[in-house]
């Protein structure tokens, strides 16, 4: 602890968020920026580049042991989480993190545990719910959470989420949370708050780090009865915020927004596997009812045509499910309860 740091979370939406908040940045920046932003896993990352142009503060690809320099911002790689440690950074293929590697979670998580009061999170533009529990725990180690206002965001659905969670974040439109950052980074430096959940925070960023411990270990972790959606583990229910949260026994970390995303994405594909399987067997039995009848068998071909119309009927059940389950999830939008 003792020098600041800045940690940024976005997601959809996020690179025109990025953009108007490092645009603001005070070029003598006190504090080093490290930024997650969500993208595929063999996508090379043109955002060092974006962000370089957008304000006055070089961006870089983060690269395994650079130390933190203030006024550099530091921009997590395609395929890896990015944490701090002990003053550098730390490049892993930990287990991913609702969905994402990198993911918001353990770059906040690790900013908590090494920087403590002088941390601040900031959540952007984003769907889902990554960043909310890594920001509350910069909260419950004295650090400072920032939040885009939702209105403003292009997909507010994150945002939300983290203020649902860590109410008393400072919420602000994009381009002016580079000044307020600025503003952050020279107020004095506030006392260590009480280590809750220390033990927990810790474990969790060596999971990130180098997938080890492993979840079972971990006290009051207890099994939740749920699968885990990438590796079909059982999925263990953590303490601490948000409530519930959830770890497989390797390590693969799951939002409760993000595990609802991925059920419902297995049951979307489960609906569509069982419309096929009606319409193939449909599609059978009418050819067993056109041979039935070309050979003078007109009962079987009967009945071949009243199972074949039963599995059609079937079919069109199963397919409009589908669309009632489509409109619902639309309809929600991933918003925060009550957010």
């Amino acid at each position: 602890m003792g020098d600041p740091v800045i940690v940024m979370g976005a997601s959809a939406g996020g690179v025109e968020a990025l953009r108007a908040a490092v645009a603001g940045l005070p070029p003598d920046l006190p504090a080093a920026v490290v930024v997650v932003l969500h993208i595929p896993r063999g996508a090379p990352s043109a955002l060092p580049g974006i962000l370089d142009r957008a304000g006055p503060l070089p961006a870089v690809a983060a690269e395994q042991a650079a130390p933190l320099r203030p006024g550099v911002v530091y921009v997590a790689p395609a395929d890896h989480h990015v944490l701090v440690i002990d003053g550098h950074l730390r490049l892993s293929a930990g287990p991913v993190e609702n969905g994402h590697r990198p993911a918001i979670d353990p770059l906040f998580r690790s900013a908590a545990l090494a920087h403590g009061p002088d941390a601040v999170g900031v959540v952007l533009s984003g769907t889902r719910d990554d960043g909310t529990a890594g920001l509350a725990a910069i909260v419950s180690r004295g650090g400072i959470a920032v939040v885009q206002e939702p209105e403003d965001a292009l997909y507010g659905a994150m945002p939300a989420n983290a203020l649902a969670q860590v109410p008393g974040a400072l919420v602000h439109p994009a381009v002016k949370i580079g000044p307020l950052l600025g503003e952050l980074a020279r107020r004095p430096a506030a006392a260590p708050a009480g280590a809750a959940e220390g033990d927990l925070l810790l474990a969790e960023t060596r999971i990130a780090a180098s997938g080890g411990p492993g979840t079972d270990t971990l006290e009051e972790a207890v099994p939740s009865g749920f699968s885990c959606p990438s590796c079909h583990g059982v999925l263990y229910e953590l303490p601490g915020a948000p409530v519930p949260r959830f770890r497989c026994r390797v390590g693969h970390a799951w939002s409760p927004a993000s595990l609802e995303a991925e059920q419902a994405q297995a049951v979307d594909e489960a609906l569509w596997a069982a419309v096929r399987a009606l319409e193939e067997k449909a599609e059978l039995v009418e050819r067993l009812a056109g041979d039935a009848r070309r050979h003078g068998r007109a009962r079987s071909a009967e009945a071949f045509a009243q199972r074949a119309a039963f599995a059609r009927e079937q079919a069109q059940q199963v397919r409009d499910l589908v669309g009632a389950e489509g409109e619902e999830q639309e309809s929600d939008g991933g918003t925060a309860p009550g957010g």
